[in-house]
């Protein structure tokens, strides 16, 4: 039977109500590097009391990406070769996906493919917000918006795949059809989640309005925008997949006048985001 889409919306709350809130070391770990006095010490404190994180961290750093001649075997030497920022958004992005991927409802997108994407944009975000010289403390939350930008996807059911059927078959955008099909869509999906676990308002806002920058308040639209046009390149070049089959070209100028990037810091971070995924997507291994 056809859902309504009051019916759709009502099962989407309830599963959001359901899902389990991040644990509270991920919380201690954004607490802590969201200081600038803060030292790795007080971050090793924190994440040995975990097992599970003190063996991310460490599997991380002995991966092939850094190709240490020496295995690694101390937590404290592990932070400090990683980097704060590092660990924090190791820590953030596997605790997302672990938790997402143990209540995930829609085998529409593919959970790997979706994730790889989300990923890419992060570290597109960051490196955009590198060549308009963002100080390096903040690109850090650029990768975390990027990362969770698609997050209210992940509550909608396997009717999910109507929506991607009919937005590549009629070209139109995915929040279109899942308003016009389910009455709600991702970014409000996300934003609810974001509500939930407690947020910073620039990460909510990035996760409410990356297809929607010009509503967006105005004290977070450059930030969003960065999260947006993060999202049409890694859409271009086809880096995993979220369901946009056809990314709006068009909207990438005005995006670049909110930023205050140029066409030529867009296209040159180009070597540096495979980089930068090619890192972050290690995370998806761990």
């Amino acid at each position: 039977m056809q859902l309504s889409k009051e019916q759709h919306q009502k099962q989407i709350e309830k599963f959001i109500r359901k899902m389990p809130s991040l644990s509270t070391t991920v919380g201690k770990v954004l607490e802590i590097c969201s200081r600038t006095d803060a030292s790795p010490n007080e971050l090793n404190k924190v994440v040995s009391l975990d097992p599970i994180l003190t063996g991310q961290v460490l599997k991380l750093i002995n991966s092939s990406y850094y190709s240490l001649v020496a295995k690694v075997t101390s937590l404290t030497r592990a932070i400090t070769m990683l980097g704060m920022n590092t660990v924090k958004n190791m820590a953030l992005s596997t605790a997302v996906i672990r938790t997402v991927s143990s209540v995930k409802k829609s085998r529409a997108l593919p959970t790997s493919k979706f994730w790889a994407h989300s990923i890419g944009v992060g570290a597109c975000a960051k490196l955009l917000a590198a060549a308009s010289e963002v100080p390096v403390m903040d690109r850090e939350e650029y990768f975390v918006a990027g990362l969770l930008h698609d997050l209210g996807k992940v509550p909608f059911g396997d009717e999910y795949s109507e929506v991607l059927s009919i937005a590549k078959r009629e070209r139109v955008s995915l929040v279109q059809v899942e308003q016009d099909l389910l009455g709600i869509d991702h970014q409000e999906v996300g934003l609810m989640i974001a509500e939930k676990w407690k947020l910073n308002p620039v990460i909510k806002g990035c996760i409410g309005n990356h297809h929607h920058v010009g509503q967006a308040e105005e004290d977070y639209r450059r930030q969003i925008a960065f999260i947006s046009l993060a999202n049409e390149y890694i859409n271009i070049f086809d880096f995993g997949y979220a369901g946009d089959p056809f990314p709006r070209e068009e909207d990438i100028p005005p995006l670049l006048e909110i930023s205050g990037l140029s066409w030529q810091d867009y296209a040159g971070v180009r070597e540096g985001v495979e980089k930068e995924i090619e890192k972050a997507q290690i995370f998806l291994q761990i």
